[in-house]
């Protein structure tokens, strides 16, 4: 069984002949070569995970399928994008004219961190979301390319698989808002934070329809479901926010023959319910406690015959365990993650290390994960 058919078997609730075993954002498409002073894989600290994860992962690069030929949308008529280099960051100021008001968003990247922080966000109050709301709503259109799926799909091979990824509705618009002014407007400002998810909704039912047709048949992970997480939201606000859109996201997925993976770090056991009324097949990263507030196995005996479980290994554990310590747990999250009946388990990293340097130890524990995988 290559990878490409051990990952298909798992989605699809078939036998495998070993648990697979993914790297989450490491997939091996990594460039090592691109001088970009902001690409960290440059350093020859990451040669040897980047090989590692190309030849003996179960591989599922990430992709977009982006949208080309759209309408104009007029959020950003007579916006600004102005840029600047300090101290070998780079600082981005943008700004929205919304009305009356000018909205400003301020953004900063490091050479050495694979991140961009954002240290001023557009919408700072309930004005502001009033402000943004007068703009007219973007219209819809274009075509979706696939020229990003084909060409990962054909560097991995049988290696593993493509996965396109895509932002729910509140994603689409939770990036403008400082997190502590998304909570305060979600559940106090219902009525107006109502009507920007309304418009975020048509906007990316269109966008999920068009790419899902344009790719079929692949495994998709839909991003956002986090931001209405406790305990930041309660769950009611999640059955909101999230479910009937995610919902609709994967009817079209489904639709066009594929598979639709649902992401949300942090706590789940409240809104499990909420995930699974989704209708996704597959759930990640179900993080352990502390970082999460259920243990995989709970999560595989209440729900495994619905879900393919991607989890549960902690970035930090890879990163600061002992390489002893951390087989502990990763023997534990494959104990779990395959117990009794179930759709399919993939062992897998809640995220990635994100510095230019890449320790020992971490490379290390990446390794076991492979050796105690190969060894089942």
């Amino acid at each position: 069984m290559n990878r490409r058919q051990r990952l298909m078997a798992t989605l699809n609730g078939q036998p495998v002949d070993r648990p697979a075993v993914s790297f989450y954002e490491i997939s091996g498409c990594e460039d090592m070569k691109d001088p970009d002073p902001f690409n960290i894989y440059t350093d020859p600290s990451w040669r040897p995970l980047i090989e590692l994860a190309r030849d003996r992962s179960d591989r599922i690069a990430m992709c977009l399928v982006p949208i080309q030929g759209m309408p104009p949308n007029p959020m950003w008529e007579g916006s600004t994008h102005q840029e600047r280099m300090e101290n070998g960051s780079r600082l981005v100021t943008s700004t929205i004219r919304a009305g009356k008001r000018t909205l400003t968003q301020r953004t900063r990247q490091d050479p050495d961190v694979n991140t961009v922080w954002t240290v001023e966000h557009y919408i700072k109050d309930p004005d502001d979301l009033r402000a943004l709301l007068e703009i007219p709503e973007a219209p819809l259109g274009g075509t979706a390319d696939p020229s990003q799926v084909l060409s990962l799909e054909a560097q991995v091979g049988d290696g593993g698989i493509v996965m396109p990824s895509i932002g729910d509705p509140l994603c689409s618009i939770a990036w403008m808002f400082d997190m502590a002014e998304l909570t305060v407007a979600a559940t106090t400002e219902r009525e107006l934070f109502g009507q920007l998810m309304d418009r975020a909704a048509r906007q990316m039912y269109w966008v999920m329809k068009t790419a899902a047709k344009a790719v079929p048949g692949r495994l998709w992970r839909i991003i956002g479901p986090e931001y209405a997480s406790p305990p930041y939201m309660r769950p009611e606000l999640f059955r909101e926010y999230v479910t009937p859109h995610v919902r609709q996201m994967v009817e079209y997925i489904h639709e066009s023959g594929g598979y639709a993976r649902v992401h949300s770090h942090g706590r789940l056991r409240d809104i499990l319910d909420d995930i699974v009324a989704t209708g996704c097949m597959g759930l990640d990263p179900i993080e352990p406690p502390p970082q999460g507030d259920v243990e995989l196995s709970y999560v595989r005996e209440r729900y495994g015959k619905q879900l393919v479980l991607f989890g549960n290994l902690e970035i930090a554990d890879i990163e600061n365990l002992p390489t002893p310590q951390f087989e502990k747990k990763v023997r534990r999250a494959i104990a779990e993650g395959t117990a009794g009946e179930g759709r399919g388990f993939v062992l897998m990293p809640s995220a990635c290390p994100y510095g230019r340097k890449l320790a020992p130890l971490s490379l290390r524990n990446y390794e076991k994960m492979i050796e105690i995988v190969e060894t089942l």
